[in-house]
C-alpha cells in the first residue's frame, strides 16, 4: 500500500508540473496529503494498476481543492498542525490554487469513463452544496440532527462515495453498493472527526479543542446534548456558541457531556454508520475494506 501511496503523490506531482509555473509549484510544495483516506479505499476495491493510480491522483487533487477552499471559508491559519496555505500566501492564492487543483483534476478526468466522470463531477458539486449548507448551519445554533446529517453527507462523504463508486466502476463491481459504502464510511469519519475535535488536546489536532464550537460549528455531541439538557442549561449551552471559550466554559460542556453521554451516543452513531456500510457490498469483498472501517471508528487523530 505505501508503495502504491508513493506512485500515486508522483502522478500528483506530474499533473502539478504540467503547469509550468513556479510560483504555482512553490504554493503546492506546501501541502501535504494527509491521511489518502480515498486513495486507500479505491486501491482496496479496484487494485493498483495505471488507471486506478491516476484514478487516485485525481481525486487527491479534488480534496486538496476542497481543503484550501474550507480554509479560506473557516479563515483557519492552522493545516495538521502547520500554518495553512492561506495563512503564508493569502486568500486569493489559497482560492486561485485550489481553482487551478480542480481544474486540473476535470482535465485529466476526461481519460475515463463518463460514468466516472459525471460521478465525481457530481461529487463536487455536493460537496460544494455542503459547504454552503455548513456556512449558513453556523450562522446560528443548529438544533437538527437531520440538517447536520445531511450537511456532512454532502460536504465529507460524498467524494468518498464517488471515490468507492468509480472504483467499482474501474473493476465491473456493484457501483451502487460500493458508493452506498462510501456514502456510509463518509458520514462516520466525520461523525468521528468532530467528537476528536472535543475530546484530544491541541497537540494531538494541530489546533486547540473544541475549536468547532467556537466557529459555529454545531456537530452531534452538542446536538445530542442540547436534546439532554434542560432548558436553563440549553441556554446556556447556546450562549456559548460562536465565541471563545475560557477554560471554566470548556470544563462546563466536558462535564456536561460526560453526564449526558454525549460522546458515547455520538460512537454509537459513528458505529451504526460503520456497520451499516457493510451492508450492501456483495460476498466475497475484500477483507481491507473491513479494515479500514474499523481503524477509522478507532483513531484517535
Amino acid at each position: 500500500m505505501n508503495e502504491a501511496l508513493e506512485q500515486i503523490k508522483h502522478i500528483i506531482d506530474d499533473f502539478i508540473g504540467e503547469f509550468k509555473n513556479p510560483f504555482l509549484q512553490e504554493m503546492y510544495m506546501q501541502l501535504g496529503c494527509g491521511k489518502m483516506l480515498r486513495s486507500k479505499l479505491v486501491i482496496n476495491i479496484a487494485g493498483v494498476n495505471e488507471k486506478s493510480l491516476k484514478l487516485c491522483a485525481i481525486i487527491e487533487l479534488i480534496q486538496l481543492a476542497s481543503l484550501l477552499h474550507d480554509d479560506v471559508i473557516d479563515e483557519a491559519m492552522i493545516r495538521r498542525g502547520k500554518d495553512s496555505l492561506n495563512a503564508i500566501y493569502g486568500n486569493k492564492n489559497a482560492i486561485m490554487l485550489g481553482d487551478a487543483l480542480y481544474s486540473k483534476a476535470y482535465y485529466h478526468l476526461n481519460d475515463f469513463l463518463p460514468a466516472i466522470a459525471k460521478s465525481l463531477s457530481n461529487a463536487v458539486c455536493e460537496l460544494s452544496s455542503g459547504e454552503i449548507f455548513d456556512v449558513f448551519l453556523a450562522k446560528s445554533f443548529n438544533d437538527s440532527i437531520n440538517q447536520y446529517i445531511q450537511m456532512i453527507e454532502q460536504k465529507t462523504a460524498s467524494l468518498i462515495a464517488s471515490s468507492a463508486e468509480c472504483a467499482a466502476i474501474l473493476c465491473g463491481l456493484d457501483a451502487r453498493a460500493y458508493a452506498y459504502y462510501g456514502k456510509c464510511l463518509g458520514i462516520a469519519f466525520q461523525i468521528i472527526d468532530d467528537i476528536l475535535d472535543i475530546t484530544q488536546c491541541q497537540e494531538v489536532l494541530g489546533k486547540p479543542s473544541l475549536n468547532d464550537y467556537k466557529e459555529g460549528k454545531t456537530t452531534l455531541p452538542y446536538l445530542y446534548l442540547f436534546d439532554d439538557l434542560a432548558l436553563n442549561e440549553r441556554e446556556k449551552l447556546i450562549s456559548l456558541h460562536s465565541k471563545e471559550l475560557t477554560q471554566e466554559e470548556k470544563e462546563w460542556i466536558l462535564q456536561q457531556m460526560h453526564k449526558h453521554r454525549s460522546i458515547a451516543k455520538s460512537q454509537e452513531k459513528a458505529k451504526f454508520y460503520a456497520k451499516e456500510a457493510l451492508s450492501l457490498l456483495p460476498k466475497p469483498y475484500n477483507p481491507k475494506l473491513e479494515e479500514i472501517i474499523t481503524s477509522m471508528i478507532e483513531r484517535s487523530f
